[in-house]
């Protein structure tokens, strides 16, 4: 696979921050003065907020992190709850003297998030919630569904090998998160994929990630107690948060609470980037 121009220039913002155990690798634009953490969902990385962070960048220092598992950061054979992505966080924060940032978390992470700024509020300036995933704890019987799953739920499809690079680009072109199939989302696509050691193509994600991750998520309720910092809740036109039920534990909890609704799917930032981009502009440039 020949790497492009635009993974060239994208190299440029790639920065490392080496902790204890692991290493995280992160993107940067730090032409702004405001702090801005970009954190992607499950299975995806840093990469699929160059859009936003390329739109925001003259305001903003962007900071897009590979989560532990995901991306370029490592893959420990263990150590992703909840607790220990927040961990990764702080420590990117206190590297780059982020006391606060403004924190904006999709789908997995936007629970993570939710954690956050329960037990650290003194961390967010504010909070963007994109169509988060399973807010809230779920059923111990629930686990008996995880193998099933993993082979069906189409943003793991990537997860498996394929003989070819082009096979795995066919399998990526029929996604939800790649429909339009844009110079971006390639971009995302290829930066999210490796040559295995046996010579062939998949997720840079891991199964070790995954199956704690779901695991956590089934233990750990997103929304608990009230938190009065100042959030947008992004809602999807065909995302997953589309009823009053639920949208109650978000309408319960986040005493300063916007909903937006945008066009698109789960994946909003990747098939209809303008109008997202433009929507979290909008209530960012409203936090002063």
């Amino acid at each position: 696979m020949p790497m492009s121009e635009t993974q060239l220039q994208l190299d440029l913002h790639r920065r490392t921050l080496h902790l204890p155990q692991m290493q995280l690798s992160y993107l940067e634009w730090n032409s702004g003065g405001e702090p801005l953490l970009l954190l992607h969902g499950l299975a995806d990385c840093g990469t699929v907020w160059v859009s936003l962070a390329e739109d925001l960048s003259d305001r903003y220092h962007c900071i897009a992190p590979d989560l532990r598992g995901h991306g370029d950061s490592s893959k420990p054979d263990r150590g992703y709850r909840c607790q220990d992505i927040i961990a990764d966080l702080e420590a990117l924060m206190d590297r780059v003297g982020w006391s606060s940032a403004h924190v904006l978390g999709h789908s997995w992470s936007a629970k993570v998030a939710a954690v956050w700024a329960r037990q650290h509020p003194e961390r967010f300036r504010s909070l963007v919630l994109v169509d988060p995933f399973f807010i809230d704890r779920l059923p111990g019987w629930m686990t008996l569904t995880f193998p099933l799953l993993y082979h069906t739920l189409p943003f793991l499809k990537l997860v498996g090998a394929f003989d070819t690079y082009e096979r795995a680009r066919e399998q990526a072109q029929q996604l939800k998160q790649y429909r339009g199939w844009s110079e971006f989302q390639e971009m995302v696509f290829q930066a999210s994929v490796e040559q295995k050691p046996d010579g062939r193509w998949g997720s840079k994600f891991v199964t070790q990630a995954r199956n704690e991750i779901f695991k956590d998520t089934m233990q750990v309720a997103g929304l608990t107690e009230a938190i009065n910092i100042p959030t947008l809740f992004v809602q999807p036109e065909t995302g997953l948060n589309r009823t009053a039920w639920q949208l109650k534990p978000f309408r319960t909890y986040l005493n300063n609470l916007e909903i937006r609704q945008v066009p698109g799917n789960h994946w909003a930032f990747l098939v209809e980037p303008k109008a997202f981009n433009s929507t979290v502009a909008a209530f960012l440039n409203g936090q002063g």
